[in-house]
């Protein structure tokens, strides 16, 4: 007794595709669309602040040494006073960051990655979430921090 092995029949693709084919059609959804406007909103104006505010740093190290020599308070001069605050803004940039991607970044983003990942049967879902989702990130407009 032989069995023959024959070639699976060509099925269509199921709705809305493999996650791949999904994650390319997202890339044109207005709300991914509307996420990346918004975090490039953030990070190009900070970017280029504080690039220039470590670069005045760099130039005035360089070539203003009689400026950064000026004595604030005992022993701590202007040039230790600027190197202090490059760690100051840094950390508070990450801060602002953190708050700022809590309250207008990622509830988008786990609506759009939940629709991702449950693929078309979890659309309907994921516009359940995105009306809850909606609700919780207007009540932390107004600053305070997600639980």
């Amino acid at each position: 007794m032989t069995t023959t092995h024959t070639a699976p029949e060509a099925t269509d693709p199921p709705p809305g595709g493999d996650l791949r084919s999904r994650s390319v059609t997202m890339h044109e959804d207005p709300r991914f669309i509307d996420l990346r406007r918004r975090l490039v909103r953030f990070v190009a104006p900070m970017s280029i602040a504080f690039m220039a505010w470590y670069l005045l740093y760099v130039i005035m190290s360089a070539f203003a040494r009689d400026a950064l020599a000026v004595t604030v308070v005992g022993n701590v001069n202007l040039a230790l006073v600027f190197g202090v605050l490059q760690f100051v803004t840094t950390f508070g940039i990450a801060v602002w960051y953190a708050r700022y991607a809590g309250r207008r970044l990622d509830p988008l983003a786990d609506e759009l990655r939940g629709e991702l990942e449950a693929g078309p049967a979890g659309a309907a879902d994921g516009a359940e979430r995105a009306a809850g989702t909606d609700t919780a990130a207007r009540s932390t407009d107004s600053g305070e921090a997600r639980p």
